[in-house]
Protein backbone atom coordinates (compact mmCIF):
# COMPACT_ATOMS: atom_id res chain seq x y z
CA UNK A 1 0.00 0.00 0.00
CA UNK A 2 2.86 2.34 0.81
CA UNK A 3 4.45 1.66 -2.60
CA UNK A 4 1.28 2.79 -4.39
CA UNK A 5 1.28 6.06 -2.47
CA UNK A 6 4.92 6.69 -3.40
CA UNK A 7 4.25 5.83 -7.07
CA UNK A 8 1.22 8.10 -7.13
CA UNK A 9 3.19 11.00 -5.60
CA UNK A 10 6.01 10.44 -8.11
CA UNK A 11 3.54 10.45 -11.01
CA UNK A 12 1.93 13.71 -9.82
CA UNK A 13 5.38 15.27 -9.44
CA UNK A 14 6.44 14.24 -12.97
CA UNK A 15 3.23 15.60 -14.51
CA UNK A 16 3.73 18.85 -12.60
CA UNK A 17 7.25 19.21 -13.99
CA UNK A 18 6.32 18.22 -17.57
CA UNK A 19 3.24 20.45 -17.91
CA UNK A 20 5.09 23.80 -18.22
CA UNK A 21 7.58 22.33 -20.68
CA UNK A 22 4.87 20.94 -22.95
CA UNK A 23 2.75 24.09 -22.79
CA UNK A 24 5.14 26.14 -24.99
CA UNK A 25 2.95 27.60 -27.70
CA UNK A 26 4.32 27.32 -31.24
CA UNK A 27 3.02 30.76 -32.08
CA UNK A 28 4.97 33.92 -31.42
CA UNK A 29 3.32 36.84 -29.60
CA UNK A 30 2.27 38.29 -32.94
CA UNK A 31 0.19 35.15 -33.57
CA UNK A 32 1.71 34.53 -37.00
CA UNK A 33 3.97 31.66 -36.04
CA UNK A 34 7.71 31.55 -35.81
CA UNK A 35 9.94 33.19 -38.39
CA UNK A 36 11.12 30.07 -40.17
CA UNK A 37 7.60 29.21 -41.38
CA UNK A 38 7.54 31.80 -44.18
CA UNK A 39 8.10 35.36 -45.35
CA UNK A 40 6.70 38.36 -43.52
CA UNK A 41 7.46 41.96 -42.60
CA UNK A 42 6.10 43.63 -39.52
CA UNK A 43 6.46 47.07 -38.01
CA UNK A 44 4.99 48.09 -34.66
CA UNK A 45 5.57 50.15 -31.52
CA UNK A 46 6.50 48.46 -28.24
CA UNK A 47 5.92 51.23 -25.71
CA UNK A 48 8.36 54.04 -26.69
CA UNK A 49 10.37 51.90 -29.14
CA UNK A 50 9.78 51.18 -32.82
CA UNK A 51 10.26 47.54 -33.83
CA UNK A 52 10.82 46.33 -37.40
CA UNK A 53 10.85 42.62 -38.12
CA UNK A 54 11.68 41.06 -41.47
CA UNK A 55 11.69 37.37 -42.21
CA UNK A 56 12.50 35.22 -45.20
CA UNK A 57 13.02 31.49 -45.31
CA UNK A 58 16.31 30.86 -43.51
CA UNK A 59 16.75 34.51 -42.45
CA UNK A 60 15.41 36.72 -39.70
CA UNK A 61 16.12 40.38 -38.88
CA UNK A 62 14.81 42.50 -36.02
CA UNK A 63 15.64 46.15 -35.47
CA UNK A 64 14.53 48.07 -32.39
CA UNK A 65 14.96 51.84 -32.18
CA UNK A 66 14.27 53.81 -29.02
CA UNK A 67 14.48 57.60 -29.23
CA UNK A 68 17.35 58.77 -27.00
CA UNK A 69 17.55 55.27 -25.46
CA UNK A 70 14.32 55.74 -23.48
CA UNK A 71 12.62 52.37 -22.94
CA UNK A 72 15.60 50.33 -24.13
CA UNK A 73 15.84 46.89 -22.49
CA UNK A 74 19.60 46.64 -23.08
CA UNK A 75 22.50 48.62 -21.69
CA UNK A 76 25.76 49.75 -23.23
CA UNK A 77 27.24 49.21 -26.66
CA UNK A 78 28.29 45.71 -27.65
CA UNK A 79 28.41 43.15 -30.44
CA UNK A 80 28.04 39.40 -30.21
CA UNK A 81 28.19 36.63 -32.82
CA UNK A 82 27.55 32.95 -32.20
CA UNK A 83 26.19 29.79 -33.80
CA UNK A 84 22.87 28.36 -32.68
CA UNK A 85 22.81 24.95 -34.34
CA UNK A 86 23.01 25.54 -38.11
CA UNK A 87 22.19 29.24 -37.72
CA UNK A 88 24.60 32.15 -37.27
CA UNK A 89 23.29 34.80 -34.89
CA UNK A 90 24.57 38.39 -34.85
CA UNK A 91 23.55 40.81 -32.11
CA UNK A 92 24.51 44.48 -32.04
CA UNK A 93 23.49 47.00 -29.41
CA UNK A 94 23.96 50.74 -29.26
CA UNK A 95 22.51 53.27 -26.86
CA UNK A 96 19.30 53.74 -28.83
CA UNK A 97 19.32 50.82 -31.29
CA UNK A 98 19.35 47.01 -31.11
CA UNK A 99 19.82 44.72 -34.12
CA UNK A 100 19.40 40.96 -34.28
CA UNK A 101 20.16 38.95 -37.41
CA UNK A 102 19.85 35.18 -37.88
CA UNK A 103 20.98 33.33 -41.01
CA UNK A 104 20.58 29.59 -41.36
CA UNK A 105 22.43 27.40 -43.82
Amino acid sequence: MKIWAVLWALMVFCIGIAAPVLSDDWREQSGRGRWWHGDYNEEYWDEPCQVKTESKRGEFKREIKCKDGVGARWRGEWKKEYWDGPCKVKLEAKRDEFKEEVKCE
